[in-house]
């Protein structure tokens, strides 16, 4: 999947134009590349486009703890929306992540995140 494409399917989805769907993707990816071990965050990257990638590769090897509030709180501060807007967004870049990644990759992702994170990943 290209970047655009990627890009186009979360606006899709969260219903919202390219520049914010861009912006809420980039902070959800920076988001969880805090959440999850650093290791696969790198991971992740490998198998997302080009332009996506930096937003997980300069994350910390260890994860930090926090819930999906939180999460959503650090996206919309980060994509300069109001936390409704960050909680779609979140919800539409990790269906995305799931359809363009390995359902292993994927699995790998969620595994590191508490079941309060179902909300916004949805059912596999």
């Amino acid at each position: 999947m290209k970047s655009d494409e990627f890009t186009e399917q979360v606006a899709g989805r969260a219903d919202v134009g390219f520049d914010k769907a861009r912006a809420l993707t980039e902070a959800t990816l920076q988001t969880l590349a805090e959440r999850i071990s650093g290791g696969e965050a790198l991971d992740l990257a490998a198998q997302l486009p080009e332009e996506l990638k930096a937003a997980l590769t300069s994350a910390p090897e260890t994860a930090e703890r926090f819930g999906v509030n939180e999460f959503v709180r650090r996206v919309a501060e980060r994509a300069g929306v109001d936390e409704d807007t960050a909680r779609k967004g979140v919800a539409a870049v990790m269906t995305t992540i799931r359809q363009a990644v390995t359902s292993g990759e994927f699995d790998d992702i969620t595994s590191q995140l508490p079941q309060e994170f179902n909300t916004l990943v949805g059912a596999a």
